[in-house]
Formats: C-alpha cells, structure tokens, sequence
C-alpha cells in the first residue's frame, strides 16, 4: 500500500495532518473523524476512531508543541492499523482485525495545534493576535523550539484538576511562559476543555498520552491506579525496552486527573531520547518501540 502519511523533515503541522487525514478517509471510507474542540485560535482537534468494539481506549499525541513528533507516531499507527485491516495482515503477529472488532480506540494526534504551528512556522504579526505577548513570554526571542505551551503561554499538561494547586505551587512560573505555566486555574484553556470533555463523554478503559522524550512510561499516581495498571506497565516495558517510572513528584497532568477520577489504568509515554524537538531522522527508531507500546495498550485494555 502507497503510504499516505506525510514526512517532512522540518515538521508535521496541522495543516499537514489534516490533509493526511484526509487522504486517509478517501482510502479508507470507514474512518471516523470527529471534531471534539478548537484551539485558542481556532483550529480544530479532529479524533479518530478505529475499530467497532464496545470496549473503549484513548490515545493522544502534542500537548507539548515541541513534541510534535508524537502526532506523526499516531497518525502512522492509525495507517498502519487500517492497512492491516484491509490486508487481513497481523501486526507483531497480533491479530488486529479481531483486536479492533472487541475494542475501539479514539485517538487524538494533535491536542495542541497552535502551539505545534509556533514551533514549528514561528509568529506572522498580522495574523496572530498573541504576536505582542507570546514574544514577551518568550524573552523576546523568535526561536520557539523550546516551546511547549499553547499560543497564550499556558502548560496544556498542568491543567487537569488532579491536585492543581499543588503543581501550581510548585511551579516558579507565575504567567505565560513557554512552558511550566499551569495557568489560571484548572481546564482555563479550550484545549483542555475540549480533551477533558471528550473524556467524560466515553467510557475509557485505558488512556495513554504520548510525548518525547526519555525512554520512560510513567503509570501511577498517588496510589489512586488500579493493581492491574502494574502488569500493563511491565508488558509495556518488555515490549519497548522503555523504563516504568510508578510515581514522580507532579500533578495536574492529563493522566494523573484520568487515574484519580476514573480509577483505572492511564499512561505517560516518553517516546525517544536526545533534546525537544526530536528530529525526524529518528521517527523509525522510536516507532520501532513506540509502535510496539500502542499495541500494548489496544490488547491490555
């Protein structure tokens, strides 16, 4: 099959990733897509659902712009895993065609698109309206690849309101910044919102957000996880050579807030090693692990 997802060297933005997934329902008509909310500046947050099953999973890839890496990751295994289907291929001798018929997975590539877009085409000053500020958090620099933040500055990934004070105690970042600004309070960002409401409206399972980088699968929090999360993170860790980390000193993430509501398995993967923004020269590297986790993940959950 002629692979439709594009590779670029420079980036994966989210005018790209719309266009592949475009591409990818014309191949494809079975493929869902839905949009579960719009950035700060509008652009869309499309999900995409693979498989019929009644048992529900949840991926997600870029709540840091400078990860940007893990959208690419995503959309490849949604290629991949609609390719096997046609094919009646199995993938790492899984057969994916039942998998997909007992569960449904509901993956969203890209939570933070204007961030990605800052990263990765930086600032036009006529068309942005956050031109003036983002500069200011930025200590005036046009260099955003330290960026991880969405375009008002605020960590997408310390919003979730799983002990948010503490983290924003913790935090010495008191405004707008590139990154480690929880902001104002608790789901203030419409990327928040928007993955927090998708969450409650479907009964996950499982959950697991994807980012770069550090080779780590962080899968407990303040001993609210449930015991079988222990035996996920162990086949994880076998099938990717990744590290289980079972509690770090943070809070307010999206899988801490999905462990602590829920009570049930949610995941952190550092994808990749080396400094943000990955370069693309190591997708097939990290796809070689990654790949292998999100399988994981689709069969324990």
């Amino acid at each position: 099959m002629e692979n439709r997802i594009t590779r670029v060297i420079d980036g994966y933005d989210h005018k790209t990733m719309l266009k592949d997934l475009a591409n990818l329902q014309s191949c494809y008509p079975e493929l869902e897509v839905v949009n579960i909310g719009k950035s700060v500046l509008g652009r869309s947050i499309p999900a995409v659902k693979l498989g019929t099953g009644s048992t529900q999973i949840h991926y997600n890839g870029s709540f840091h712009a400078n990860e940007w890496l893990t959208t690419i990751l995503l959309m490849v295994f949604i290629e991949s895993c609609l390719e096997a289907c046609r094919m009646g291929k199995e993938m790492e001798r899984i057969n994916i065609v039942q998998l997909l018929k007992d569960k449904s997975i509901w993956i969203v590539p890209m939570v933070n698109p204007d961030g990605v877009e800052l990263v990765q085409n930086g600032l036009i000053a006529d068309s942005n309206p956050f031109y003036r500020g983002v500069l200011l958090a930025n200590n005036g620099s046009t260099n955003f690849r330290g960026w991880k933040a969405n375009i008002r500055g605020v960590d997408l990934n310390d919003q979730f309101p799983a002990y948010w004070e503490n983290e924003y105690n913790r935090r010495d970042t008191t405004g707008p910044a590139p990154l480690n600004y929880p902001g104002s309070s608790p789901l203030s960002e419409p990327e928040a919102k928007a993955m927090a409401e998708f969450t409650k409206e479907n009964n996950f399972g499982l959950v697991i957000a994807f980012h770069t980088q550090g080779e780590e699968i962080y899968w407990g929090y303040r001993k609210s996880e449930p015991s079988k999360s222990e035996e996920i993170v162990k086949q994880m860790q076998k099938a990717s050579g990744y590290k289980a980390v079972h509690y770090v000193d943070s809070d307010a993430g999206y899988k801490d807030w999905f462990i602590l509501k829920w009570r049930k398995p949610g995941f952190t993967v550092e994808c990749g090693m080396g400094q943000n923004p990955l370069p693309i020269s190591q997708f097939d590297s990290i796809w070689a692990k990654a790949g292998k986790i999100m399988l994981t993940g689709l069969m324990c959950g």
